[in-house]
């Protein structure tokens, strides 16, 4: 079975780390259209939408997921592994904030 990896190992190409405590994680995370960030993983966290679109999520079980981001909408979503995709034409701009145990 395949080892899935951080969020910002595997999809060092959308992510920039922001700051990090004993407590949380900070990130940014910034699609492209049509880029996709490997399947990875995150513990409990929340999602802030900077800029909105359309990504296509993919779980680790193969289920998919196409979710409409809004503009300063924040999101809470439990621990996952899960592939993204900006399936639109503008760029997707996230925070993600990954609560640690």
């Amino acid at each position: 079975m395949e080892e899935i990896l951080d969020a910002l190992q595997a999809a060092s190409s959308v992510t920039k780390p922001i700051m990090e405590n004993d407590r949380v994680r900070v990130f940014d995370a910034w699609f492209k259209p049509g880029v996709k960030a490997a399947m990875h993983s995150h513990p409990d966290h929340v999602i802030y939408v900077l800029n909105g679109g359309k990504l296509k999520l993919t779980t680790s079980k193969g289920k998919t997921q196409e979710v409409d981001l809004k503009a300063w909408q924040a999101i809470w979503m439990d621990a996952t592994s899960h592939s993204a995709e900006n399936l639109g034409k503008t760029d997707v701009h996230l925070l993600v904030v990954e609560l640690k145990a």
